[in-house]
């Protein structure tokens, strides 16, 4: 057995063990978390040289290609948009009633003058001619008769065979004979104006519409246009065609002052430009202003007359139209993607001679050479921003690149 000696010195050795396996945790965990500390200051350390460092490098300017406007000896010019409309329109009727026989066209061809396009059965009114014919036989033969009655009783009068009142009558015999004759010849005229009219034909080149009668249809028609007749198509002539457009006082004015130089006339060349073109590839004579304004628009009806050789503009299309109102002079242009709308108006980004950035307010007119009007608001000394406007703000300093302004004379 173990004495009392032998089991205290056992005791202090485990107690000894458990001493020093708390001593050596207690120097791992404040190893530890002195690592952390120098990592967390080292972290702080690095933030603060960095932003040391940005403070002090400074940052690049954006940069910018600029330009001074363009300028250009251009008549100023005004654009609207109008309508175009036929020359002549006609709603094709019949002066003859009668059962319809025939339709000759088909629906939206183009018809030539004197085309046939509809027939009427002819043949009530071949009769009637047949019977004024006759009429005009019989008033023939008693105008005959009529002659020689009084050729007798003029003969009979001279030998003093006859009596005056003999030759009074054989005259007014003769007379009515001979209104007889006259009245069965208008009825031959009537009769044959109402078989030609059976056969309906287009007065002039133009367009047909669709029939709205069908083939066996008894249809109403009258010489006059208080009578009800039967509508069997529309036809609208396509050359040459109108334009229509509604001009402002303000611009009627401008206009009427440049017509001055014209001595007065309102003629003048006008240019025209379908759908989405670009150019303007049509032209015309503006032929046409009208009277009085409207009070209620305050506008101005005027029409150009537009060749159409090749029947592509049709009745109710819509187009662009540009008139001149105003002599050649000195005009402002810079590109259109460097004019920027602002709500109802216009701006223009330009850079100062410090390299600021500065708006201004720009009044625009026409495309003219690919390029845009500039009215007003813009000097020809200002250098205007051209490229990199995203990268720029009013206010700003920027960097700047010349670059150049191009007028383009196909896309005028």
């Amino acid at each position: 057995m173990a004495t009392d000696t032998e089991l205290e010195s056992d005791r202090a050795e485990r107690m000894g063990r458990k001493t020093s396996g708390r001593a050596s945790a207690r120097l791992w965990v404040a190893a530890g978390l002195a690592l952390i500390a120098l990592g967390g200051g080292w972290r702080s350390y690095s933030r603060g040289a960095s932003r040391s460092s940005a403070h002090t490098r400074p940052a690049a300017l954006p940069e910018v290609v600029v330009s001074k406007p363009l300028v250009q000896s251009l008549d100023t010019q005004l654009g609207f948009l109008g309508q175009f409309s036929a020359v002549s329109q006609v709603e094709l009727r019949a002066q003859v009633g009668g059962t319809l026989t025939g339709i000759f066209f088909k629906d939206g061809d183009i018809v030539r003058k004197g085309d046939l396009l509809f027939t009427i059965d002819p043949r009530p009114y071949e009769i009637t001619l047949a019977e004024a014919t006759a009429q005009l036989n019989v008033a023939s033969a008693h105008l005959e008769l009529a002659d020689r009655q009084l050729d007798r009783a003029k003969d009979l009068e001279q030998s003093n065979a006859g009596s005056v009142e003999n030759v009074d009558q054989r005259t007014s015999d003769q007379r009515s004979a001979r209104a007889a004759v006259e009245d069965a010849k208008a009825r031959i005229r009537d009769a044959q104006f109402d078989l030609d009219h059976c056969r309906i034909t287009a007065p002039f080149t133009g367009r047909i519409g669709t029939h709205l009668v069908s083939v066996g249809n008894l249809i109403a028609g009258s010489r006059t246009a208080t009578s009800p007749t039967t509508l069997l198509a529309t036809l609208v002539s396509l050359d040459p065609i109108y334009l229509d457009f509604d001009m402002s006082e303000s611009d009627f004015l401008t206009y009427s002052k440049y017509g001055k130089h014209l001595k007065g006339a309102h003629v003048q060349k006008v240019e025209v430009a379908l759908g989405d073109d670009k150019q303007y590839a049509r032209s015309g004579v503006l032929d046409f202003l009208d009277n009085v304004l409207d009070r209620s628009s305050g506008t101005i009806r005027a029409r150009a007359t537009v060749p159409n050789a090749d029947l592509v503009l049709t009745p109710g299309q819509f187009a662009r139209v540009r008139v001149v109102v105003a002599l050649p002079s000195p005009t402002l242009l810079v590109p259109d993607s460097a004019v920027l709308p602002d709500q109802s108006q216009h701006m223009v980004m330009t850079v100062s001679t410090d390299g600021m950035v500065a708006p201004k307010q720009v009044e625009v007119g026409e495309i003219r050479g690919g390029l845009r009007v500039i009215r007003s608001g813009l000097a020809p000394s200002d250098r205007v921003i051209l490229g990199g406007l995203l990268h720029t703000a009013p206010g700003t300093k920027v960097a700047t690149r010349e670059g150049a302004i191009q007028y383009d004379d196909g896309k005028d």
